[in-house]
């Protein structure tokens, strides 16, 4: 029960990280939680794993921060990379087709 607790925390977090980062138009709305989602919920069985216990204060911590750390890369990286692919389309589209 406390993974989709903490899930659902991650994903509220990294849904104001969303909103926080300047070049959201370039995805789409429900990426950015996701992402902070996802990596919350791996987080936070790789601590299971490693022996931290849910009743711990230490696993929470570390959930809720490496996920929407996680979030925060990938809204920082994707407007960079959605420009320059955009770019090389633009690009790519622009060229003449010769003549057949």
């Amino acid at each position: 029960m406390e993974l989709l607790f903490v899930t659902v925390i991650g994903a509220s977090i990294s849904l104001g990280v969303r909103y926080l980062v300047p070049g959201r138009q370039t995805h789409g709305a429900l990426l950015v939680p996701a992402v902070g989602a996802a990596a919350t919920a791996a987080v936070w069985a790789i601590c299971v794993w490693l022996g931290l216990t849910f009743d711990g204060g230490w696993i929470w911590v570390i959930a809720l921060v490496l996920g929407p750390l996680a979030s925060l890369a990938v809204a920082l990286a994707l407007p960079k990379r959605r420009e320059a692919a955009d770019a090389a389309l633009l690009e790519r589209l622009m060229k003449p087709t010769p003549a057949a």
